[in-house]
């Protein structure tokens, strides 16, 4: 018998175009996926009907659309320029609809310009298996010697610069012109063909942003869509930064536990929530996730579960989903009892949409087609739902 505490298991699902298919994600085990209309430019408002049809074809999988990953915010919001009011009204209209679809989770993130940073998509690990990866070297190499932003050494310091320009001219003319299109194109949320001036420009757009004029966007968003959040039965859950701190001269906001209680300072709206990505704020070993899930709890609307290995050179390299820094038993502890104290308080939303975050590349992903985002292989992902799964199972067991 399935003990009746367990989080719902999910996986993402890209859509139509994505080579994991709801049918295999359904073998999988998992009941629910989060998923998003991504051919919907950012800012505009996403059609009922599209909305209606991707929530049939999942149901037809025998499966349930409970989190939406993600309703982006635009860059006019999170700068608070251009079409700002129009694309909040957008976003407010969207959540509306969302909310008359019966969708109860929106996901989204307030990092300007970019989304995740990697400097390696398909870093092997000693068993084969391929992993993403963040290089600190690498990546100061990309800012310092093909962006050549004007702060950079300053933000850097001697000795990475020093370690960055050895790594650039190992790479010389040809490596170095390879790099740079990598980098560029490893970017989440840009398009692809980037120019080093067409990026240069999107920085510009931020140019003298600090962590509390963004934090300020941050609350005028807040401000503008929790109403409508609320009145359409939706929870809203920001995503973490990730790398949790500052890159390229941006600010980031959403890193630390004191970020965290900052953001639920902002708005006391029970809609005002997290989605708690064990990964993004498992990057810094000053982050104690544990007692975050403990502190947070009330405003955890998802979780995205994985691990990832902290180095000493401060790399970063997702590791297996019970590998690694991160304490994952120790989270899916403390989740399960925030779900049981929900329950005991009666909230209809008690029970809280899990999903393998990543996964690695291994056995027949190398044979299919590559996944429809960098991380999200099947059966690297499979192999995290299951230990997940079995780890849940065996805390409800001991917990009996």
């Amino acid at each position: 018998m399935i003990p009746p505490n367990l989080m719902t298991e999910a996986m993402r699902w890209f859509g139509p175009g994505d080579p994991v298919t709801l049918a295999e994600i359904r073998q999988t085990g998992a009941t629910a996926v989060f998923s998003a209309l991504h051919d919907i430019p950012y800012g505009e408002a996403w059609p009922e009907e599209a909305i209606r049809r991707r929530q049939a074809e999942i149901a037809a999988a025998g499966l349930r659309w409970e989190v939406v990953e993600s309703v982006p915010v635009s860059e006019d919001i999170k700068s608070r320029t251009g079409a700002c009011d129009r694309h909040l009204e957008n976003y407010r209209l969207t959540l509306r609809r969302l909310g008359a679809a019966g969708i109860p989770v929106v996901v989204y993130n307030f990092m300007p310009v970019i989304d995740w940073v990697r400097t390696d998509l398909a870093f092997r690990l000693p068993d084969g298996r391929e992993a993403l990866r963040y290089d600190p070297v690498q990546f100061a190499a990309f800012d310092l010697f093909a962006l050549r932003r004007e702060e950079a050494a300053e933000d850097w310091g001697p000795a990475m610069v020093e370690a960055a320009r050895f790594c650039w001219e190992k790479l010389g003319t040809v490596g170095q012109e390879a790099f740079t299109r990598q980098t560029l194109d490893l970017f989440p949320g840009v398009r692809l063909g980037l120019s080093v001036a067409d990026f240069r420009a999107m920085l510009a757009r931020y140019g003298g942003a600090n962590a509390a004029g963004l934090r300020e966007n941050l609350r005028h968003f807040l401000e503008g869509v929790l109403p409508a959040a609320e009145e359409a039965g939706v929870r809203l859950a920001v995503h973490p930064d990730d790398p949790p701190f500052p890159v390229l001269g941006l600010p980031r906001i959403v890193s630390t536990g004191a970020d965290l209680m900052a953001l639920g300072a902002l708005s006391a709206s029970p809609a005002n929530g997290v989605c708690f990505c064990t990964g993004s704020l498992g990057a810094r070993p000053d982050n104690d996730l544990v007692t975050l899930v403990r502190n947070l709890g009330p405003r955890i609307h998802a979780a995205h579960l994985r691990s990832v290995s902290r180095s000493a050179d401060g790399s970063i390299c997702e590791s297996g989903h019970l590998e690694g820094d991160v304490d994952i038993v120790g989270v899916v502890r403390a989740l399960l009892a925030e779900q049981s104290s929900r329950r005991r308080a009666d909230r209809p939303d008690w029970q809280i949409s899990l999903r393998p975050d990543h996964g690695h590349r291994m056995l027949d992903d190398f044979r299919r087609p590559p996944p429809a985002c960098p991380g999200y292989p099947l059966i690297g992902r499979m192999r995290g739902l299951a230990e997940l799964r079995g780890v849940q199972r065996a805390l409800a067991a001991c917990a009996d």
